[in-house]
């Protein structure tokens, strides 16, 4: 699996609430990434929500990430696409895993075929999100690298009132069933005091823990790998 440090959104525009915090700011958030990027030496990938800040983002960042709530703008996606960097597509929580192609074929007519598809688990009633295991082989299906985005996939969007709740608890448990599937990646969030997080503490996994899980997946990763890849249909 590769390892893509994701710094904070620089903006995030679609919060719960007007009093939820979005995060520094695209230009903070840049120097922010920079400084991760330098001191870690791995690639960076952050989310822009409005066309303008694609370009501006796509000079530090290593890729760019379409989030799942605009995943059908278009003119958002011709932005990230015509940066010429790989870009992640998040999957809506309201779309089917195999209408995700419609979204892929805007990148692919405006030019753009560095993508990476993201499963985010799907709306199941209010509050609530489920993740579909067959959805990994149906995102597969269109040719692209396939990524669990396993800590939103928990989220319970709008249990906290004003803010997403979440199921923390289960995280160690739905890793291993992702990557049980063959991914090309997990994305995940992880907090030194999820308590005290500003966003997304009830999808984080404490900071002590990150290194053992990791250790734990990439050892089942090569496992699963190293068995026959099954037949798609």
């Amino acid at each position: 699996m590769p390892i893509i440090c994701r710094s904070p959104s620089c903006d995030k525009a679609n919060r719960s609430s007007i009093r939820s915090f979005r995060g520094p700011g695209l230009e903070k958030g840049l120097e922010t990434l920079a400084r991760v990027k330098e001191t870690l030496g791995v690639p960076v990938l952050t989310d822009v929500h409005e066309p303008h800040q694609a370009a501006v983002a796509a000079q530090l960042a290593d890729a760019l990430q379409l989030p799942a709530f605009l995943s059908r703008q278009t003119d958002l996606v011709t932005a990230l696409a015509a940066t010429g960097i790989p870009i992640q597509i998040k999957k809506a929580q309201f779309l089917a895993p195999e209408d995700l192609r419609h979204v892929v074929a805007k990148f692919e007519e405006a030019g753009n075929q560095e993508l990476l598809l993201c499963e985010r688990g799907t709306c199941f009633g209010y509050h609530n999100l489920v993740v579909d295991m067959l959805s990994f082989g149906i995102l597969r299906r269109q040719g692209y690298p396939v990524v669990f985005d396993l800590s939103h996939s928990l989220q319970l969007p709008g249990a906290g009132g004003d803010r997403a709740g979440g199921r923390s608890p289960a995280l160690m448990a739905m890793g291993r069933a992702g990557i049980s599937q063959g991914l090309a990646g997990l994305f995940l969030e992880a907090h030194p005091d999820p308590d005290q997080a500003l966003c997304d503490g009830p999808c984080a996994l404490p900071l002590q823990q990150l290194e053992p899980f990791l250790q734990q997946l990439k050892s089942l990763d090569e496992l699963v790998k190293s068995l026959p890849a099954p037949e798609m249909n």
